[in-house]
């Protein structure tokens, strides 16, 4: 007779044990949300609810007249988040959970099914909370990411601008490198004002131009129409329209940031002078401001800019204590490969497909790095002899992803010479492989002091 194994706390059906019995899920609708509490809890454990504002503070009173103490529900989209912040402020643990760990078996599927489905995962502990950073944090990121659309949108009106110019002849942008820099706009703005003499036009050229005035007036020599020179100009207010928005943006963003509280150990000075706001650019005092907030200057990474350490700290804080670990930190960015192991074998290895914008930036530093003369560029290069473009980029993301977590976690500053170790380790192993592959070869190899 087989011996029945006992099972701790309460159970669902005497199938799995309920880890959270006041747990809640909820199926995040446009117009119409659905959300399942315990059976035990209400007689109609399954209520619809509109998506207005005084009906989510309804559905809140409902939870807690339900006494459930945490809810699970989907990323949908933007409608999950006036919800879970009417809920985070009620004191409800909220888990928002990634879509993908959350399907259901094939079938019919209905909000109702959803909502319930939900509620089974989190009552017996299956879900796992999608990390979301602090209010002031996720109010940066809004004004990032509103930041770049006005970025997009201003590129697409220089676009116009080019293409204006294109129809008119006038070969400018293929001279200059940049059409919206001193010397780009200042020809615009005198063509707009009626000049039409291309030597008067390029005598406007900057002094940083590496084409000659003669081969600028050669490119201002074309058919000037009426209804080309109109586009031409309402494209180029509309940039500087949309320049404007950026600046104010970029403002706002700057007035959060001083709201930001220094962390608790700041990092020991490094005997710089400090330069007084009034007298640094607005990128200098963006640099000052994030090392702040984060505490050590992340700018000093090889690769790493101002934009991209401000990307870092919209997209994740200066929190770093969610991560268990660097190795849990780059894996949450899709940095790591995500190997697939069955019988013992391994059938797949590439890296999760992960919309993530840090990682994004990561890739981006990772990618200047190939012309650096330094230890991180020579791993880059060193990855992309070996694996390709591709992976090398993911491989020199993953370790700058490590490094910034360390330089978070320990408040160090970036030391380039620590990797100076690592790089004569590297140099000698391949020496011992040219002396092996040389002595194979029935050949010695000489230094070249000794060959002189």
């Amino acid at each position: 007779m087989a011996r029945k194994r006992k099972q701790g706390g309460k159970t669902n059906n005497g199938a799995m044990p309920v880890m959270r019995p006041d747990a809640a899920g909820i199926d995040i609708g446009a117009t119409e949300i659905f959300v399942a509490v315990p059976v035990d809890r209400a007689a109609e454990n399954v209520r619809s609810f509109p998506t207005f504002t005084q009906d989510l503070y309804v559905l809140a009173d409902w939870l807690e007249a339900c006494k459930i103490k945490t809810v699970a529900m989907e990323s949908t989209g933007v409608y999950w988040i006036p919800l879970f912040q009417i809920l985070e402020e009620r004191g409800f643990e909220v888990c928002l959970v990634n879509a993908r760990h959350v399907k259901n078996v094939p079938g019919r599927r209905t909000d109702v099914c959803d909502c319930q489905w939900l509620q089974f995962l989190h009552s017996v502990g299956l879900l796992k909370a999608s990390y979301r950073p602090a209010q002031e944090v996720c109010a940066v990121r809004s004004l990032l990411r509103h930041r770049e659309s006005l970025v997009r949108m201003a590129a697409t009106h220089v676009n116009h601008m080019q293409k204006a110019m294109d129809q008119m002849n006038l070969q400018l942008h293929h001279v200059i490198s940049d059409i919206v820099g001193q010397t780009g706009l200042a020809i615009v703005d005198a063509i707009l004002a009626g000049q039409r003499d291309p030597l008067e036009l390029a005598k406007l050229r900057g002094e940083r131009i590496k084409a000659s005035e003669a081969v600028i007036a050669k490119s201002l020599v074309g058919d000037y129409r009426h209804e080309h020179l109109f586009t031409l100009r309402q494209s180029l207010e509309a940039y500087r329209g949309y320049q404007k928005l950026i600046d104010a943006c970029d403002r706002e963003i700057r007035q959060h940031l001083e709201e930001f509280q220094p962390p608790t150990a700041p990092a020991a000075s490094t005997g710089e002078p400090e330069i007084a706001k009034k007298q640094q650019s607005a990128d200098g005092i963006l640099r000052s401001e994030l090392r702040r907030v984060w505490g050590v200057d992340l700018t000093k990474i090889l690769g790493i800019r101002t934009g991209i350490a401000q990307t870092l700290l919209g997209e994740i804080g200066p929190d770093f204590t969610k991560f268990r670990s660097a190795s849990a930190f780059a894996s949450w960015m899709g940095l790591c490969p995500d190997n697939d192991i069955s019988g013992g074998k391994v059938l797949f290895v590439a890296t999760r497909k992960v919309k993530c914008r840090a990682a994004l930036a990561l890739r981006m530093a990772a990618q200047s790095l190939h012309h650096s003369k330094s230890a991180l560029g020579d791993f880059y290069r060193r990855m992309r002899a070996k694996l390709g473009a591709p992976k090398a980029i993911t491989a020199a993301a993953h370790k700058l992803a490590r490094i910034i977590f360390h330089l978070i976690s320990t408040r160090q500053e970036f030391d380039d010479s620590r990797f100076a170790a690592d790089q004569l380790r590297y140099q000698k192993r391949q020496e011992a492989k040219l002396h092996a592959k040389a002595k194979s070869m029935g050949y010695a190899l000489i230094p070249l002091e000794a060959a002189e």
